[in-house]
């Protein structure tokens, strides 16, 4: 006779249904974009962690980490400390660089319908 043990069934439902990060996609195709010095990678991977339900304890985290460089959390992290901006290799700029905005919803509605023929765009602008 057979014997099959039941586990507690609120355990593994719960366990299911946590959320899970947008930027883990499980094949690390996402990373060097969180990890880039270009500012369109950086106000991507920004754009992205704006819609995460992780990002607050994802950013905590890595502050706890004192993690080294990359977006985490919606924040680009420098030495363990947020910063604003990354700065570039080379010398400094003589005009200001602007700031880049992506707008992933609009970006998320332009490729929903996949029946449409018409190219795809990245919405990026400068504020």
């Amino acid at each position: 006779m057979t014997t099959i043990e039941i586990n507690d069934i609120d355990e593994i439902t719960a366990s299911a249904a946590a959320p899970v990060a947008r930027c883990g996609d499980g094949h690390g195709t996402l990373t060097p974009l969180f990890f880039s010095d270009d500012l369109v990678d950086i106000a991507r991977a920004k754009a992205i962690c704006s819609r995460c339900a992780l990002s607050a304890s994802c950013l905590q985290g890595a502050l706890d980490r004192a993690e080294p460089w990359g977006v985490w959390g919606g924040e680009l992290l420098e030495n363990g400390v947020i910063v604003v901006n990354k700065r570039p290799r080379g010398r400094p700029a003589v005009l200001p660089r602007p700031t880049l905005v992506i707008d992933e919803d609009r970006t998320i509605r332009s490729i929903a319908n996949l029946d449409d023929k018409t190219e795809y765009e990245v919405v990026i602008r400068v504020a």
